[in-house]
């Protein structure tokens, strides 16, 4: 029998409690990570499908991969279900593990997840409005898949269209996780039936025996001391925030290439080391490592920038001393618990 269909309101994300956050260690540094959202192609702009999708652009990967290690960043590949049970993902991803300092994590993308008990709709794309049973067979179908691929569970995670629900970080305690990365600070995808962000800054935060680690979200410009209070208003004033943008006065910076142009990205950078930020947390998307699978890179130009944002971003981060973190590095500077071997 078909669960009910998920509630058109999404889960909305208390802040931390300021004695939750995290405080590093002195020698860690301030430290960035990348993580690889590791998942199937699909059209974006096309109503969700089952089956209407392919993992081709997995064999972009290896040359990805070589890329940041040559930079010396390690990458955590956020795999989801169709990329863990295809053999030449698998393959792909093991060499790239090889290095010893690469990981794999689980990436819940629910409507090509098993079981396949829920009706489809945008609502239900996002796990943590599924009932809890059913969010929790589908973590368990796919860590098992992990578990099978890669000889060892995996212990971070991150909510496909980071779609947490209120009982998302308690089921991923009870089955060994010990990072979650599904919050996109300063963001709401409650129009669509989402989760809302908007209370979630960009430090890392416990959580009972886990630590969040939100995806880095700035606020740059001349009048970014107006920050998420200023950019709220403007949501509701027409073309507001695209005038602010345009003006150098407000902009909303994620720390992705993917529709987050270079020089927003290098001043977003600037201003998150400024504010104290301990652990900046890139992300982007596996098949924008291929034209024509993601909006963010449509075509060879697009992917030359793709590369061009990363080697700058990249260089940027080395001129100022800001080194990659692995994820066992991670899990061990949280001091939530002690570390303990990542899948490689």
């Amino acid at each position: 029998m078909a669960t009910p269909a998920a509630p058109e309101t999404g889960y909305v994300v208390p802040p931390p409690d300021p004695a939750t956050l995290v405080v590093w260690p002195d020698d860690f540094g301030t430290r960035f990570t990348v993580f690889v959202d590791t998942e199937e192609e699909f059209d974006w702009h096309a109503p969700l499908s089952r089956d209407a999708h392919g993992t081709s652009a997995v064999a972009a990967l290896p040359a990805a991969h070589r890329r940041f290690a040559d930079h010396g960043v390690p990458l955590t590949f956020m795999v989801d279900y169709p990329i863990a049970t295809d053999p030449r993902a698998v393959e792909a991803l093991r060499a790239a593990l090889a290095d010893g300092v690469s990981a794999v994590g689980t990436q819940l993308h629910a409507w090509v997840n098993p079981p396949f008990d829920e009706p489809l709709s945008p609502a239900n794309s996002y796990a943590g409005n599924l009932p809890i049973a059913l969010e929790a067979a589908k973590l368990d179908a796919l860590g098992d898949a992990i578990t099978t691929a890669f000889g060892a569970a995996p212990r971070v995670y991150r909510a496909g269209r980071y779609g947490i629900g209120p009982a998302t970080l308690s089921l991923l305690a009870a089955r060994g996780y010990r990072i979650d990365s599904s919050m996109r600070a300063r963001y709401s995808y409650a129009a669509d039936g989402g989760p809302d962000f908007g209370a979630i800054g960009n430090q890392a935060f416990r959580v009972g025996d886990m630590v969040e680690l939100p995806l880095t979200t700035m606020f740059t410009g001349s009048a970014a001391r107006g920050g998420a209070r200023l950019y709220a208003w403007l949501g509701a004033v027409p073309k507001g925030r695209g005038l602010f943008a345009r003006a150098g006065l407000l902009s909303r910076v994620a720390l992705t290439p993917e529709d987050m142009p270079l020089d927003d990205a290098l001043e977003a950078v600037a201003v998150a080391i400024g504010e104290g930020v301990r652990v900046l947390n890139f992300s982007f998307h596996s098949p924008s490592l291929v034209p024509g699978h993601t909006p963010y890179v449509r075509d060879t130009a697009d992917l030359s920038a793709f590369h061009r944002w990363w080697d700058r971003i990249l260089a940027d981060l080395a001129r100022r001393g800001v080194r990659a973190a692995a994820l066992d590095e991670l899990i061990a500077a949280s001091a939530a618990l002690p570390a303990t071997p990542t899948i490689r």
